[in-house]
């Protein structure tokens, strides 16, 4: 079938939804939402069987959806119509919600229903990316293969809207939520806080003010500890520790308006200097042994890897890697496991390409850590999430690569960078010399099915974030049987050079990126700190403009 994806931008479950599609057979493009006149032209390009909208904010043309079934994936259970539905969950404690594909009428979100999805809510919030990356992520897949199915049943009608049951009761017409809604005071309690911030994650956040200045706050978690309600009384790492009216809030980053999104203790630097160090906070990187099974979890905000954190993982990795075990599991969050460098840290900094330099050079050191691993044990990278750019070729450096179904994966660089992260010779150890070339040319996401057909993933585990981890516990098991590790290394593509050789190219390569600005690294990374809207659909997705 001829589809098309009609989205405000390609983010992840656009990306998972056209790589599921694709990998059914389909022919599918995608188009940026950009303007009407550039929508109608796309569509009369494409000429779809079908229009599919995972992620649309913008109102579908009357002259496309008049002439083409076009149908939205909506983030709530049927009945539920408006742009903040996952907010409004998160907030009231709603104890289940869903996913809903629907019909454009001229209506927002009050078409006919084509497929839905139900699901529950843990009684804990949720952070909102968390949660749409997640269960929703799963039922919009869901509801789009079901979509498509009918779409090709000519005695398929869809569901008018008013005659369609709920499964979830009271739902209805919501506003967009504004900073009113979402505000809370230092002197509410910490879980109440919680919530509301979790609810706002990773956008647009929450309003408030701390040591007398206006940030808006994410990455919110419950602490203890008592003073002041809105008083800093704690720090550790990038987290810093706020006494609410009862209990405390860790808040992992802040932004100050007309800022970009850092680590709290970054934004706050300046006012920190009685602020007494802690060691009861959010554990960014965490070790546990399992009799001769070690496993290193690490939990960067949204993936992304600054210099700090860099250096602090190389350090736990080399701790783990010299203890008496068998293997080395290396994973990351149930959402993400990691992105690369810390772009928005970089942009922040006084010299950014100094600042992108340093980053660079210690994500390096992660990945090399992990390639030279002790050589009694077997390591283990798990894509727990999604991963992209450095953050893929991170995991490639260990002797077994597994990753939940589910997770998408971009094996590439495309903001005007090279790529360093020992990619040269890790990427094609694992698939060869030419499938890697084309990976890096083809700048396409691939989900974790398509990279095990490919050789890039050794593994797939359940999609289930909890059942994965309990596969990933007896897989590790596994592999300690005596001798293990010397099979799966020999089995490895042999590199005739050392890292020494690959890591001197590639930041040769990267240097002229950095400090030369030759392929526009500077612009491209300010588009993407700061959100800029592209001006086109990228030839590469738009194959129906070719």
């Amino acid at each position: 079938m001829r589809l098309l994806l009609l989205v405000s931008a390609f983010n992840g479950l656009t990306q998972r939804i056209w790589d599921e599609l694709r990998d059914r057979g389909h022919d599918v493009a995608v188009e940026f939402a950009l303007d009407e006149r550039t929508i109608c032209d796309g569509v009369y390009q494409a000429q779809p069987d079908l229009i599919l909208c995972p992620y649309l904010k913008e109102r579908v043309p009357t002259e496309v959806w008049t002439k083409w079934r076009t149908v939205i994936i909506h983030p709530g259970p049927i009945g539920d119509r408006g742009p903040s539905s996952l907010d409004w969950a998160i907030t009231e404690g709603a104890p289940a919600w869903g996913v809903t594909a629907l019909q454009a009428v001229e209506e927002m979100d009050a078409g006919p229903i084509w497929a839905h999805r139900e699901f529950p809510l843990p009684a804990e919030p949720v952070r909102k990316s968390t949660l749409y990356t997640g269960p929703v992520a799963d039922a919009a897949v869901a509801c789009a293969l079901e979509v498509v199915e009918h779409a090709a049943d000519p005695d398929f009608r869809p569901v008018p809207l008013e005659s369609a049951p709920r499964p979830i009761p009271d739902t209805r017409e919501r506003p967009l939520m504004k900073q009113a809604e979402r505000a809370f005071d230092w002197g509410d309690n910490a879980t109440d806080i919680v919530r509301r911030i979790r609810a706002a994650d990773g956008f647009p956040g929450v309003r408030t003010e701390l040591a007398g200045q206006p940030v808006s706050a994410f990455d919110a978690h419950l602490g203890e500890g008592t003073g002041t309600p809105g008083e800093i009384i704690g720090r550790q790492d990038g987290y810093l520790l706020v006494a609410a009216g009862e209990g405390a809030v860790w808040l992992g980053h802040l932004r100050r308006r007309g800022g970009v999104k850092l680590p709290a203790a970054t934004v706050l630097a300046d006012a920190l200097d009685r602020v007494p160090q802690r060691t009861d906070g959010p554990a960014e990187i965490s070790y546990r042994r399992h009799g001769s099974v070690g496993e290193l979890t690490f939990r960067f905000y949204n993936g992304a890897a600054g210099v700090d954190q860099c250096r602090r993982l190389r350090r736990e990795l080399h701790r783990a890697a010299r203890q008496d075990t068998t293997v080395l599991v290396l994973r990351g969050g149930d959402d993400v496991f990691c992105n690369g460098i810390h772009l928005n840290e970089i942009s922040a900094a006084a010299d950014p390409a100094a600042q992108a330099w340093e980053n660079i050079k210690a994500i390096n050191l992660v990945c090399r850590e992990l390639i030279e691993a002790a050589e009694d044990q077997v390591t283990i990278a798990a894509f727990s999430g999604n991963a992209g750019a450095g953050g893929v070729m991170l995991g490639l450096g260990a002797d077994v690569v597994a990753a939940r179904a589910g997770v998408v994966l971009n094996p590439y660089y495309d903001m005007g960078l090279y790529g360093s992260e020992l990619h040269s010779y890790a990427l094609p150890r694992r698939i060869g010399v030419e499938r890697a070339d084309q990976l890096l040319n083809d700048c396409l996401p691939i989900g974790s099915g398509t990279a095990a057909r490919l050789g890039l993933v050794d593994l797939t585990g359940p999609g289930n974030p909890a059942e994965f981890g309990a596969w990933l516990s007896d897989l590790a098991q596994q592999y300690a049987e005596p001798g293990t590790w010397r099979d799966i290394r020999a089995a490895r593509k042999p590199v005739p050079r050392p890292l020494d050789y690959h890591e001197t190219l590639e930041l040769a390569e990267m240097a002229q990126d950095i400090f030369d600005d030759r392929s526009g690294f500077h612009a491209a990374r300010e588009s993407f700190v700061r959100k800029v809207a592209p001006s086109a659909t990228p030839p590469r997705l738009a194959t129906h403009r070719r």
